[in-house]
Order: structure tokens, then sequence, then C-alpha cells
């Protein structure tokens, strides 16, 4: 059975109560929460604010204790019958379902998080490609070639490293940042799609 992953590679995982068939909560996992749930006793999701595993009720107490999981008719959402050890919800609420919508949301939130980020920056690059708006970095980089865009590209991998060999943390997030977007915008003028990228990836995540 093949399991279908969304574009954060990540399974939605729906926690029902199995004895009164009250739905709980909603988590996510990825393959290594999914083994450890499946091969054991309990529910394991991947938090994705601390972008790790994370045991249900390792804090509380308040385990989720399998019983069943089933999928979906797509294979890409989860449900887990579980037998909880007290409140799933963080608040002391039996269910994180408590908030009841009686009418239209006076507003929306996004949440912008993950990966999906350099699709977006991706698309922007295009459109400066496009437009060529002057006094745009990224036009000058354009208007430079490929060759100077690869030349930055090497600088910006050589700075990357640099950081990691020092253990500069604090500036290594914004030195990775600086080489995914010139690797972006070199992406964009010798044509290559993010798509391409992302299947070369997935070929070799085994």
């Amino acid at each position: 059975m093949k399991v279908k992953l969304n574009e954060q590679g990540l399974l939605p995982a729906i926690a029902q109560d199995a004895n009164t068939g009250q739905v709980l909560m909603l988590g996510y996992m990825n393959p290594g929460s999914l083994k450890r749930t499946v091969e054991g006793t309990q529910v394991w999701f991947y938090s994705r604010s601390r972008e790790d595993l994370w045991h249900k009720g390792e804090m509380s107490g308040n385990y989720l204790n399998l019983k069943e999981a089933w999928l979906d008719c797509d294979n890409d959402t989860i449900l887990l019958k579980v037998d909880p050890d007290g409140p799933a919800c963080h608040t002391g609420e039996t269910s994180c379902f408590f908030n009841l919508l009686d009418g239209l949301p006076e507003e929306y939130e996004a949440t912008e998080t993950g990966p999906a980020i350099l699709n977006e920056i991706y698309a922007v690059i295009q459109d400066r490609q496009r437009e060529m708006p002057q006094g745009s970095y990224t036009t000058k980089l354009l208007e430079d070639g490929v060759a100077r865009i690869a030349q930055k590209v090497i600088e910006e991998a050589g700075e990357t490293a640099i950081a990691g060999a020092i253990n500069d943390t604090e500036g290594l997030p914004g030195e990775v940042a600086d080489l995914l977007y010139h690797t972006l915008v070199l992406m964009a003028a010798t044509g290559v799609k993010p798509q391409q990228v992302w299947d070369v990836l997935r070929e070799r995540r085994g």
C-alpha cells in the first residue's frame, strides 16, 4: 500500500476516541512518526513548529493509545482510533475542537511555514525576469548573465560552508537563505523549474 504525503512530506492524521467516536485532534505525521506509531502502542506525530518527532503525551502524560489506523480512499489522510489517557488538547479540553463556528469568520490568517516559500520566491524571480524592473537586485543579476549569477552561487556556497565550519549558528540561516535565493535565480536564468529539482530529490530520498 502506498501512502501519499502532502507538499511538506507530511500525512494529516485525525485522532478519534475509539470508545465515544469523538474527534480529538488533527496532527501531522512523517514516515518516521508513522513507523513509531504503527510498530508501537502509542501515537507519535511530527511537530511542524519544533521540526521533530513528537510523542503525544510525553509532557502531559495524556498519551493516545492506538487501537486502529485507517487510511482514507485517496491514501493521503489517516484516521487514528485511540484510547486517550486524558484530554487530547493542551488547553485541558477533551478535544481540540471546542470553538463553535456559528457564522463567517471575521478575518483569516495565513500560516507561512515550510519549503513552500521557495516556490513563492521562484515565482517572484520569474516575474522580475518578465518585467525587468529597474532598481531590483534580481533584475541586475539577470542582466549580468548566467556566468555572473553562477559566480554569486559559488560565493554564497563558500560563505555558507564557512559559517557552518566555524559553528556560526546565528549567521548560518542567513547564509543558507542567500545561497538558496541565488540558486533560484540561476535556475530561472537557465530555465530549470523547481519541480525538476523536487523530482530528483524524491528519487534520492531512499
